[in-house]
């Protein structure tokens, strides 16, 4: 039973390897016809990921400068609102993950809200949104925002046309408001090509720790491929505008595009370090007549591990 189960794995494991290699085929094709019309995206198109080691050596270094910034934030009384857009399975999650991971909650939140209510549906389109905008020390990282409408409840009919045009005709109004307000915005679209996306949906097929995240509207979208490419195409071309431009990523390398975004935050947020210098701990406090009681009757998580 042992040696048929190596040769399921060996199987196992050449499988994947001829998925990634299919994979990388159609995206290199893909990614070829893009050469022209996004130049930029194509000058790290050739770049080989990242080893592990080295991303996360980096990836350490921007943390500690982020650490900076949540305190420049915070000493300054900024408000600052990130917007993460992208086709499903584009990495928004995962940037975020990054950026939140060594920050406090209490200064730097992350809000994704749930499909709109009943009431809700019933409001001013933006109305839902305002409570979660940031006060003064606080940064709000959305996933996915107001550009729902521009996207999703576009291609998926949740939407009506005048609704459609009304959103289009109030976002830059509403986003102008907010800066002049003192809020500063930055928006990210995180593109991925085709091929990526399909590999990405396959891992979450085959890997029971992902299968959360493919939702029935992740498997609709993806035969509607063509209908959000038209709708992004629209969305970038109407809302990007000078007091709120977009910024788009190159999403197709997870590791790249979570250091690339997150450098360029830093860049766009000028701020100083306020560590502080060295800190001494001061002694513990005597215990004095404290003596510990007796915990027999209380409840105790088992020690599982360390198996032996």
């Amino acid at each position: 039973m042992a040696k048929k189960g190596k040769k399921d794995n060996k199987k196992g494991t050449k499988g994947n390897k001829d998925k990634k290699k299919k994979f990388a085929e159609m995206r290199k094709k893909e990614l070829e016809a893009m050469r022209d019309r996004v130049p930029v995206f194509w000058a790290g198109r050739n770049a080989e990921k990242m080893k592990r080691d080295d991303y996360e050596t980096e990836l350490a270094r921007l943390e500690v400068e982020l650490v900076k910034l949540q305190g420049w934030i915070k000493h300054k009384g900024l408000k600052v609102a990130v917007i993460f857009e992208g086709r499903d399975s584009a990495g928004k999650g995962g940037v975020i993950k990054r950026i939140t991971y060594r920050l406090s909650p209490r200064i730097v939140r992350v809000v994704a809200l749930p499909a709109p209510t009943e009431k809700e549906r019933t409001q001013w389109y933006f109305q839902r949104y305002v409570p979660h905008l940031p006060s003064a020390g606080e940064m709000v990282l959305f996933d996915r925002s107001w550009y729902n409408r521009a996207g999703v409840e576009r291609v998926m009919g949740f939407c009506s046309d005048d609704e459609l045009s009304e959103f289009f005709a109030t976002v830059n109004g509403f986003e102008h408001a907010l800066v002049r307000s003192g809020t500063i915005l930055i928006k990210y679209w995180l593109d991925i090509a085709d091929a990526t996306q399909e590999e990405r949906f396959q891992e979450r097929i085959e890997d029971p720790r992902k299968h959360w995240k493919l939702s029935p509207m992740d498997l609709e979208a993806r035969t509607r491929w063509v209908d959000y490419s038209r709708a992004r195409d629209a969305m970038l071309a109407q809302t990007n505008s000078g007091h709120a431009p977009w910024y788009i990523v190159d999403s197709n390398i997870k590791r790249h595009s979570r250091l690339n975004v997150i450098t360029h935050l830093l860049r766009k947020i000028p701020y100083e370090d306020l560590t502080p210098g060295s800190i001494e701990l001061p002694p513990r406090q005597e215990a004095g007549s404290y003596r510990m009681p007796d915990f027999r009757g209380f409840n105790f998580v088992p020690s599982v591990y360390p198996q032996t």
